[in-house]
């Protein structure tokens, strides 16, 4: 089941693609018909090409060189885990195709150049413009996101139960439990589990949060909200398997 909330402002697919690339700690990679996986080998230029630190021996190597020219020589997938455990974690996948180029000299790392950037959401795929890509900017809260949620989910379980007043009842029915699952600088994200479905409802801040500080003053005000709401209690219906 969806979300029956009206959808609040949220990161466009150029920011959001940035936002997934900046936050993200592995990749993989395919080239020359293999597939490698990769955890802390990369960083982000500022134009949202991507540095790759990989052994010598790595068919990355390999694809740099003889890649036909005129053709993409690796396609880099990143996944976008919510940091709280919920029924499927993956928010988002991004792909990027393009070149690979050995780095300057003296520094092990391949340089790669976006060719294509494709964004492939719950709602579907997006292709991003590479000029709006390499424009765009990370969400400014995307770096600090999973501490914050687990922060919010395992120290402040009362609070979530309280944002459940902004929620409409509907939303809740047959819920057997309720997780912030995503934020960002427009607002947090809850995700309204059932027996077996799912539902995501966005809470939008009054404005936008520019840093972490911004955001707990627009949570407080959520929460102030959320307050002076009619007090419901979360009727959960039990999982599969509860007694």
């Amino acid at each position: 089941m969806g979300d029956t909330q009206d959808w609040a402002a949220g990161p466009g697919a150029a920011e959001r693609a940035r936002s997934v690339l900046a936050a993200a700690w592995s990749c993989a990679v395919t080239a020359e018909g293999a597939r490698e996986e990769y955890v802390g080998a990369h960083s982000v230029t500022e134009d949202g090409g991507v540095l790759l630190d990989v052994p010598e021996d790595s068919a990355l190597h390999t694809a740099a060189l003889c890649a036909p020219r005129g053709e993409p020589s690796a396609v880099l997938e990143f996944a976008d885990v919510a940091p709280v455990p919920v029924r499927r974690r993956i928010r988002a996948r991004l792909w990027i195709a393009g070149w690979l180029s050995q780095g300057s000299q003296g520094s092990g790392a391949l340089h790669f150049r976006p060719t294509r950037v494709v964004l492939r959401l719950p709602s579907g795929a997006q292709v991003v413009g590479l000029d709006e890509f390499a424009a765009a900017r990370p969400d400014p809260l995307a770096l600090a996101e999973a501490q914050l949620l687990t922060h919010l989910a395992d120290s402040h379980p009362d609070a979530v139960e309280r944002l459940t007043r902004l929620v409409r009842p509907e939303s809740l029915h047959a819920a057997t439990r309720v997780a912030p699952v995503a934020v960002d600088r427009h607002g947090l994200t809850l995700r309204i589990e059932r027996t077996r479905a799912h539902g995501d409802v966005r809470l939008a801040f009054h404005t936008p949060a520019d840093d972490v500080s911004q955001l707990t003053e627009r949570m407080h005000a959520l929460l102030t909200q959320a307050a002076a709401a009619c007090p419901r209690a979360l009727q959960r219906h039990p999982a599969d398997g509860d007694g």
